[in-house]
């Protein structure tokens, strides 16, 4: 990877862009999304459950739950634990410098903790993506990876582009380079969600992960077409529509609440 990474904004992401401005900005300020609590509490889960089932895990919305409020659910041990570190990472997200990659480690230790012996430190072998027995991606040799992600996370401390369009490259680019022996898609996932949330501290209780899981198919094809472009152009398109599909739905949300108050009065 160069300095500055590919990418090309298409009309559509960049229309994207521009809604999902408009539509934080009233969700923010015209809403009652960031004093609800409980609806943060209940997104935070919808988050992990949805983060972890994309990479397999089985624990149904409920079981997640139930472990997250310190309930004993018969499944995986590894699973649970899978279940408790994210929720762990998630909830020091407004900790971490998205920028330094001192934090990078500290917040995939905190993932992979127990689960991993490379846990909190990069991969000092190489590693694949396989579909079956297919290869589909083979990631960056291990010698360079550190390199790679300092000049990522770089870059983006240095570069002026849009906070929402700077994390989707950020996530595109974790999920190419595969930093780590395991945990790299919750790591760009991750990472993507405290980029946005350093901007607009709100999207900590976005669960863009739940339209991801809902979509995976999708995911993954944009993942992969943007590898075949060697450009992140169609991961940033379909990042950006699933973060509009989502804050959308968590606006008509809070207007339906609202609406209901008013009627009660």
């Amino acid at each position: 990877m160069t300095n500055k990474p590919p990418y090309t904004i298409t009309e559509k992401a960049a229309d994207c862009l521009a809604k999902i401005v408009e539509t934080v900005m009233r969700l923010e300020f015209g809403t009652g999304f960031k004093r609800d609590i409980k609806l943060h509490r209940k997104n935070r889960v919808r988050t992990i459950h949805s983060s972890l089932a994309i990479e397999g895990n089985t624990l149904s919305l409920d079981e997640v739950t139930a472990v997250i409020e310190g309930k004993i659910v018969a499944g995986k041990q590894a699973e649970i634990k899978e279940v408790k570190n994210a929720y762990e990472a998630y909830d020091k997200i407004m900790t971490f410098d998205p920028y330094a990659v001192k934090d990078f480690l500290k917040a995939h230790k905190l993932i992979t903790d127990g689960l991993v012996k490379e846990s909190g430190e990069f991969r000092s072998g190489d590693v694949g993506v396989f579909d079956g027995e297919r290869v589909i991606h083979i990631g960056a040799r291990p010698q360079f990876v550190p390199q790679l992600i300092e000049e990522l996370l770089g870059w983006a401390k240095k570069s002026e582009l849009h906070p929402m369009l700077k994390s989707a490259i950020l996530h595109y680019e974790i999920e190419t380079i595969h930093p780590f022996a395991d945990g790299n898609g919750r790591m760009g996932r991750l990472w993507q969600t405290l980029l946005l949330a350093a901007w607009k501290e709100i999207f900590a209780w976005i669960p863009m992960e739940s339209v991801l899981y809902e979509n995976r198919e999708g995911y993954y094809q944009a993942i992969g077409g943007a590898r075949k472009a060697n450009d992140s152009g169609a991961f940033i398109e379909f990042t950006l529509s699933s973060l509009l599909a989502i804050i959308e739905i968590q606006a008509k949300q809070q207007n339906e609440q609202l609406s209901g108050q008013a009627s009660d009065e």
